[in-house]
């Protein structure tokens, strides 16, 4: 159950990279969310994902809090 709560994470988060503010919100709701390995996935997946958006490079100070 658990893969597929990251993997819809991860849809809602590509869906909504055109606005980084909208980004900035699902990511923190995914980070109450998801289990702790989870968390540490999706910090990598984010890593690849905002290489190519450098606008949402902010939104990667959520996982730090």
């Amino acid at each position: 159950m658990s893969r597929i709560m990251f993997d819809y994470t991860k849809s809602i988060l590509e869906r909504v990279s055109f606005d980084p503010f909208l980004f900035c919100k699902e990511l923190e709701k995914a980070v109450r969310t998801l289990l702790p390995y989870e968390i540490d996935q999706l910090q990598e997946w984010l890593f690849d994902f905002t290489t190519e958006k450098p606008e949402l490079k902010q939104c990667l100070l959520i996982l730090n809090s």
